[in-house]
């Protein structure tokens, strides 16, 4: 993201005054760290959201700290501040109305996330932690939620009865090569629907100047039970909705394909727009629920480090 980025660094080099005594540090324009470039580029790919953030606390500022601080007491707990990164902002997407849909919505969505050193992440999806790290290998865990599904969504799932939220745990095992990371990830839902999903696939992020660039290919996976909610229709559901019966089975459910930029626009604000589709293949295709197998999307949205 080029000079226009400040890092506050205690190894500044310290010149020499006129009278021999140290002069005031000088600290020189760094590039952002890997850590936050990947979080920003994270946070570009949209899905999984993720972000990172200017350092929040600086060594040199222009407030003088009270007489009273105890720099021993509280130095670790300032030092800690310069750890995290935080993005928070906002957007809008556009995308189906529910996984299968013909019809398309817009609605706000939220850009909220942080990280804590180069481990812990946190964003609108749920929270990541890197608990194993070797050579390029990463394994992580993670827990979220699945949001469920209302047939007051669409027209075409009355009848249908809703999918409660559930809780989601997983783990996450990914491998990264430069700019270039394959992963593959499985996650169970609790509640809800109740269903197990997995995921892989490969992505790649480039920064040039003050633009990141990111792209994401994968593969989604899921179990009788998430593919019977979702995409099944029982006796019942049948009578109720006057669609078919039909049952789906585990498999790939879909195919997704992403791309997107986010610019800094100055050192503390971003913008961002990603653009992507879905392909449902397999039993998730032929459910009578799916109207079209082809789930675009696009979003846009800005957020301010802090």
């Amino acid at each position: 993201m080029g000079p226009y980025v400040q890092r506050r660094d205690e190894s500044a080099y310290q010149g020499v005054g006129p009278s021999g005594r140290p002069g005031p540090k000088t600290v020189p324009a760094a590039r952002p760290s890997g850590a936050r470039f990947a979080a920003i580029a994270a946070l570009s790919a949209f899905l999984p959201a993720s972000a990172a953030a200017a350092d929040l606390t600086s060594s040199e500022s222009a407030v003088a700290a009270p007489a009273q601080f105890d720099e021993r007491r509280y130095g670790d707990f300032r030092d800690t501040l310069h750890d995290w990164n935080v993005v928070i902002g906002g957007g809008a997407i556009y995308k189906p109305e529910y996984e299968g849909s013909d019809k398309f919505e817009v609605k706000p969505f939220p850009l909220i996330s942080a990280t804590y050193g180069d481990w812990l992440h946190l964003n609108t999806k749920g929270l990541t932690v890197d608990v194993w790290k070797w050579e390029g290998f990463k394994v992580s865990a993670r827990g979220g939620y699945e949001v469920g599904r209302n047939d007051n969504d669409s027209r075409y799932l009355k009848g249908l009865g809703d999918i409660d939220p559930g809780g989601v745990v997983g783990g996450l095992l990914s491998y990264q090569a430069g700019p270039f990371q394959i992963y593959a990830g499985l996650d169970q839902t609790i509640g809800g629907s109740e269903g197990m999903t997995g995921t892989f696939g490969g992505k790649a992020s480039h920064q040039y100047e003050r633009f990141i660039f990111s792209a994401d290919a994968s593969a989604t996976w899921a179990n009788n039970r998430h593919m019977d909610a979702y995409f099944g229709i029982s006796s019942r559901q049948s009578l109720n909705s006057g669609l078919p019966e039909y049952e789906a089975k585990s498999g790939i459910k879909r195919v997704d394909l992403s791309a997107s930029v986010t610019y800094m626009v100055t050192e503390n604000w971003l913008v961002t727009g990603v653009g992507g589709a879905g392909l449902l293949v397999g039993d998730a295709k032929d459910s009578p629920v799916v109207k079209d197998d082809v789930q675009p999307f696009v979003m846009l949205g800005a957020g301010y480090r802090f």
